[in-house]
């Protein structure tokens, strides 16, 4: 049995092991960072920071192992005045030479800043182990955050971002950053990665602001700019599936892809609903559907649970009756008075 639940500050050391996998940006396989990362989460299910600095880490529990197998999050703004975002915009620049007839359309990039960010997905991360499970974890782990946006969705911006991983070197290392990043800063990517994490100052101080062409790179760093790494391009087919597409933006170390939508026509969002739930007593057809349910603030630990289910009865329409198994409604502990129940069949 799994459950998605909001997480808490003792998961600390399960929640490292699992960043060991990916070491991403959003959760690095760090201690100390991992530990300021969930005590902003944990402020920010409690509602007690402003929304913009608000930033929610959700952790998948194996229950039968009492183990946390995965995390994903969701940051509420992605860029402010304080910390911007910072990106590489991906531009063309035509030419023509009517002396020699010759027509030429060059690949540059700029740095941009935007102070006033859409709200961000990421730190997906599943144990290898549980990859390609039946119960389809990774797509759960993903999908919640949408139905978390559609149950609070005046905290998000109305534009939503996922920074995708690019192809690396062998050791970890990123083709694009040994050509361009480490010329300007003297820092090797190990170094700017850990840096950025809390400060990116340094890239606005050192890294050139106007135009970059990139057929001054070699070869071999052009073919990897905007490209999605191996193992994310499943993840690129899901946001593709959902409504995001390609923000022609890349990140300023690896040149890893912006894929970007507006936030209402995200499908999951767009069709996520409140629901009732009941024991299922019916013989009827049933769909797989993930199904959250919250708890009023101060009145169970954790507020927030999420699963996978097979429910009958959906119709796509706010209040519906879902019907439930009776090991679900146990595994959510559903039916207190005053929770938020939503659904999404995706």
């Amino acid at each position: 049995m799994f459950l998605i639940r909001e997480s808490f500050e003792e998961d600390v050391d399960q929640i490292l092991e699992v960043a060991h996998h990916l070491d991403s940006v959003n959760l690095p396989a760090d201690r100390g960072h991992i530990e300021r990362i969930l005590s902003r989460s944990s402020a920010s299910f409690a509602e007690t920071i402003p929304i913009a600095e608000r930033e929610f880490l959700f952790v998948l529990e194996d229950l039968a192992e009492r183990r946390v197998i995965g995390t994903s999050m969701i940051h509420a703004q992605h860029g402010t005045r304080r910390s911007p975002h910072v990106f590489l915009q991906v531009l063309k620049e035509e030419r023509y030479s009517e002396s020699l007839d010759r027509y030429l359309v060059h690949q540059c990039l700029r740095l941009a800043y935007n102070y006033d960010g859409p709200s961000e997905i990421g730190g997906l991360i599943l144990l290898p182990e549980y990859r390609r499970h039946p119960e389809s974890l990774g797509k759960l782990l993903s999908y919640t955050r949408f139905l978390f946006i559609a149950m609070h969705r005046i905290l998000f911006r109305d534009q939503v971002i996922s920074e995708l991983m690019p192809p690396l070197e062998p050791d970890g290392t990123s083709r694009l950053w040994n050509h361009f990043g480490r010329n300007f800063t003297g820092l090797t990517y190990s170094e700017a990665d850990l840096l950025s994490k809390d400060n990116k100052e340094f890239i606005r101080a050192l890294f050139p602001h106007s135009l970059i062409y990139t057929s001054l790179f070699p070869d071999d760093v052009q073919q990897v700019i905007g490209v999605v790494g191996p193992e994310t391009r499943g993840v690129e087919k899901m946001l593709r599936r959902i409504g995001f597409e390609y923000a022609q933006q890349i990140d300023p170390f690896d040149g890893g892809p912006h894929f970007i939508a507006e936030t209402d026509r995200v499908t999951l969002v767009r069709d996520s609903r409140p629901v009732e739930l009941a024991v299922s007593r019916s013989d009827g057809p049933e769909r797989w559907a993930i199904v959250a349910v919250e708890s009023p603030p101060g009145t169970q630990r954790p507020r927030l649970r999420a699963a996978g289910a097979r429910v009958s009865g959906w119709t796509g329409s706010a209040g519906a009756l879902l019907g439930v198994s009776a090991e679900f409604m146990d595994r959510v502990a559903a039916g207190t008075q005053g929770e938020r129940v939503w659904a999404v069949a995706p």
